[in-house]
């Protein structure tokens, strides 16, 4: 017997029901795309702004390349003192919806905990946040390369 068969109209309501619902699932689950708008406030460079003289141990702070990611782009500046790196900042990430903010709220403090632990931009994705955690580890590494670290 077929499953389509004239003579079971319920078990055809069922199926192209379930097939309406998972397509319209699928379709909803689908991010618009939206064009990053470029980083203007920041320099696509490297900035170095420092209260020593490079190569001393004095505090610097050095902001990365911004790097375009699928959602946006990130960029990072970090504050090094004594050769180390004191403090880290995301000042580009995607904030253009509220999916986007939900994900950077947690992604952006766990990346920078653990940037500040390992003194260096050798860290682990967060899950759910891997285009953002790709793009926050360039930047850093282009600033961490910058301020000579």
């Amino acid at each position: 017997m077929h499953a389509l068969r004239k003579n079971r109209p319920l078990r055809r309501i069922v199926l192209a029901s379930a097939a309406t619902v998972s397509g319209m699932v699928l379709l909803l689950s689908l991010k618009p795309h939206a064009t990053p708008a470029p980083a203007t406030a920041n320099s696509p460079r490297p900035s170095v702004s420092s209260s020593a003289a490079p190569g001393a141990t004095g505090t610097r702070t050095v902001t990365g390349d911004s790097v375009d990611t699928r959602w946006g782009p990130v960029q990072v500046r970090v504050t090094v003192s004594g050769g180390r790196l004191t403090d880290i900042t995301a000042v580009v990430y995607p904030t253009e919806n509220p999916r986007d903010q939900e994900i950077n709220s947690y992604a952006i403090p766990q990346l920078r905990r653990e940037a500040l632990d390992a003194q260096s931009a050798d860290i682990d994705s967060v899950s759910g946040a891997t285009y953002t955690s790709d793009g926050y580890k360039q930047s850093l590494q282009s600033a961490l390369d910058s301020a000579g670290l």
